[in-house]
C-alpha cells in the first residue's frame, strides 16, 4: 500500500478513517440493577450487564447477607420491586412460553439463570455470559426493565413454574447504563 503523502487530499479515505474511528468508539451497551432486600431479608447487592456479542450478555452479581448455600437467580417479567415480598416483579421472564428448567438443558425460561452459592459469610460473586439476551432490541431478548430476583432456596430445575426456589430475598430493576 503506498504511503499517504503529507497534505494530500483524499476525501474518501478521510471519510472511511472517520467511520472506523466512530465504530471503534461505540461501546457495548451496559445495564445495571441495585439489589435491595425483600421478604424481611437483609440481602443487598448489584447486578451488572454488558453486551458481549450480538445475542450474548455478560451478567455479574455481587450479593451480601444471604444465608450460606444455594439460592436461585432469575429474571422476572416486571421491573417492579415495590411489593415487600417482591411479588410485584411477576413470574419468571418467559417470552417463548417454555417450561421452567435448567439453562442449556432442554426447555427453560429466558429468565432461568443459575443457582448462586453464598459462602459461609453470606457473600456471592458470580459472572457468566448468557446467550439469548440483549440490552435493548426485541422484546423477546431485551433484558431492560426486567426484575432480577435472588430466591431464598435453590432452584430444583424441575418444579413448574418456579423451580421450588422459595421466597424472594432480593429484587432489583434492570436499567440501561452503568452504575
Amino acid at each position: 500500500t503506498p504511503a499517504k503523502k503529507e497534505g494530500a487530499e483524499n476525501p474518501e479515505g478521510a471519510q472511511m478513517e472517520e467511520q472506523v474511528q466512530e465504530d471503534t468508539a461505540k461501546e457495548e451497551p451496559t445495564a445495571h440493577a441495585t439489589l435491595n432486600s425483600a421478604s424481611g431479608s437483609s440481602v443487598t447487592g448489584t447486578a451488572t450487564f454488558r453486551q458481549v456479542g450480538e445475542m450474548t450478555v455478560r451478567m455479574s452479581v455481587e450479593a451480601h447477607n444471604l444465608s450460606p448455600g444455594e439460592h436461585a437467580l432469575h429474571l422476572h417479567q416486571n421491573g417492579d420491586c415495590s411489593a415487600p415480598d417482591a411479588t410485584s416483579a411477576g413470574g419468571h421472564w418467559n417470552p417463548g412460553g417454555m417450561e421452567h428448567g435448567q439453562r442449556g438443558v432442554g426447555e427453560f425460561h429466558a429468565g432461568d439463570i443459575i443457582n448462586l452459592t453464598a459462602d459461609a459469610d453470606g457473600n456471592v460473586s458470580w459472572s457468566e455470559d448468557i446467550v439469548g439476551w440483549t440490552i435493548g432490541g426485541s422484546d423477546s431478548t431485551n433484558i431492560l426493565n426486567k426484575g432480577v430476583i435472588i430466591h431464598d432456596k435453590q432452584d430444583d430445575f424441575v418444579t413448574q413454574p418456579t423451580g421450588a426456589a422459595g421466597g424472594r430475598v432480593a429484587c432489583g430493576v434492570i436499567m440501561e447504563g452503568s452504575m
